[in-house]
């Protein structure tokens, strides 16, 4: 009998499934040997060169440090030999591009970090978020801390470095250039011509990266693109991603009576707009995570045969995050969260109405506001979630408006139940690269070669990357590869990256610049 696609498709996954079983039993790689010396040798100057990177406050909104940022890039990768200049887009932080041409390369890779990072509330850090420290543990445990020098010691694997951006995701960036270090130093050739793309807007919404992408387009022109962001399977171990869910955001607001009213006097008479507002959410989401907007999942693109394959490989952690998280139950009937994470989210990032606490008072508030991330999938856009967003609202009786702007006293009077719905955070869709193309056997090739072990498979990651925007201008197999610890408290108070994963994330990245395009 003639094999199908999707018989084609499960015969070439069960390739990359060997591709990816334990190589416990091989010696370790030549190569990853001889980075590993580097590093070691190298380790408290790498030290001190990430923590005058992390000193860097690097807020997409901060232009004059978020510079200070870029121009620490380009100097650089400059020294290293590499072409480095920013792309620059006017009302946006500057992209950082660097270029390594290799004499006879037949294939050219694309290396993407970004080294913007989330916005800091300093009374909610421990340490100083712009004074790199380095703990011998999690800070939780009472770790204590540790001149930066001694984290050079090859025995102190387990400890950690705490800085806003030190794993998300500034360290994938230190990797790549010590790999180039590296390299160079044991004179080993690279097999690919490298580009280098280090985003300054991703934790700000990649809103002026299409612009950037479609004024060079040639110029970040590659057979593949590799991402180097995100953290690595709850598990521990190392895996490659092939795809993304994509984000949309949207902030609600309500109204009641225009002053706060004595709850005892008019409480059973004026409206109530965080009861309303509660009650509008409730009514998008069931307790099981199911999305009950009328035509939500019409557009939900299928799991291929492949993708159903990879996910029934990947390490099952469920009862171990549910022990360390002290949840007594999980969604959707306890359905894995590799599953999960596959489909489409709502999630509520925020509510306020009045007060709690010692700040509550028995008065009925005068609005409410809530704030909603939807995580999507592929065949799902922005555009049509807003629209359904929407619709869904007004079939609960909502009058619906874009802008505060709009509710004036007179459509106050006019209308029952005023509903401000602010898309302006705007989004962008999903991404997914299929485990079956030639691309993705190799790279997954490569990544198995340098950690010689277990390599999870996962169609999509939880979080969201504008890795649409890429997809869409430059037409490329996109790669996700993460290289950071799991429980690194990435857009937290207390961000950090441990040692280990750092270490080994330079040589994963070594074993790519020098690995890809060689014969298997």
């Amino acid at each position: 009998m003639p094999l199908t696609p999707a018989h084609r498709r499960v015969a070439v996954f069960a390739l990359l499934i060997g591709a990816s079983t334990p190589l416990a039993a091989q010696p370790v790689d030549p190569l990853v040997t001889t980075v590993r010396a580097y590093r070691v040798t190298h380790a408290r100057e790498i030290l001190e060169r990430f923590a005058a990177f992390l000193a860097l406050p690097n807020q997409a909104n901060d232009s004059l440090n978020i510079r200070r940022n870029a121009d620490f890039l380009v100097a650089e990768l400059s020294r290293r030999g590499i072409a480095a200049r920013r792309l620059e887009t006017p009302g946006a932080p500057p992209a950082v591009y660097g270029e390594l041409r290799v004499p006879g390369a037949k294939r050219t890779v694309l290396l993407y970090a970004h080294y913007d990072g989330q916005p800091v509330r300093a009374i909610e850090w421990k340490t100083n978020a712009w004074q790199p420290v380095l703990l011998d543990g999690r800070l939780e445990d009472g770790a204590r801390e540790h001149p930066l020098a001694e984290g050079a010691d090859p025995s102190h694997e387990s400890w950690r470095l705490y800085a806003r951006s030190a794993s998300d995701d500034k360290a994938p960036i230190i990797a790549m250039l010590t790999a180039i270090d590296a390299l160079r130093d044991a004179k080993v050739p690279l097999t690919t011509n490298l580009k280098f793309f280090f985003e300054g807007e991703e934790e700000a919404g990649s809103s002026h990266l299409r612009a950037v992408l479609s004024a060079n387009r040639e110029l970040l022109a590659s057979d593949v693109l590799l991402f180097f962001d995100g953290p690595r399977h709850q598990s521990g171990a190392m895996q490659v991603v092939f795809g993304v869910r994509g984000s949309y955001g949207v902030s609600l607001t309500a109204y009641g009576p225009v002053r706060p009213l004595h709850s005892g006097h008019y409480g059973n008479w004026a409206p109530n707009p965080a009861l309303r507002l509660a009650r509008l959410l409730a009514s998008m989401r069931d307790d099981d995570g199911t999305i009950l907007i009328a035509g939500f999942y019409d557009d939900v693109r299928s799991l291929s045969a492949a993708e159903r394959a990879a996910l029934a490989t990947v390490p099952d952690v469920d009862a171990a995050l549910r022990e360390e998280l002290l949840l007594g139950g999980t969604e959707a009937k306890g359905a894995a969260l590799v599953e999960r994470i596959t489909r489409p989210a709502l999630n509520v990032r925020g509510f306020a109405s009045g007060g709690v606490g010692n700040a509550a008072t028995n008065a009925v508030p005068t609005v409410a506001r809530a704030s909603i991330d939807f995580r999507l999938v592929p065949n799902q856009t922005p555009a049509r979630i807003k629209e359904l967003v929407e619709a869904h609202a007004r079939a609960q009786g909502w009058h619906v408006v874009g802008d505060t702007a709009e509710v004036t006293p007179a459509l106050r009077r006019q209308h029952d139940k005023i509903l401000v719905a602010d898309f302006a955070e705007g989004g962008y869709p999903a991404q997914r690269t299929a485990l079956d193309e030639p691309i993705a056997r190799e790279v997954v090739r490569v990544v198995q070669r340098a950690v010689g072990d277990s390599v999870a498979l996962l169609p999509t990651l939880g979080g969201s990357l504008p890795l649409a925007i890429f997809a869409d201008v430059l037409k490329t197999p996109i790669i996700t590869v993460p290289t950071v610890n799991y429980d690194n408290s990435q857009h937290a108070p207390n961000e950090n990256v441990r040692l280990k994963e750092f270490w080994q994330s330079i040589e994963i990245v070594a074993v790519v610049m020098a690995g890809m395009g060689m014969t298997p």
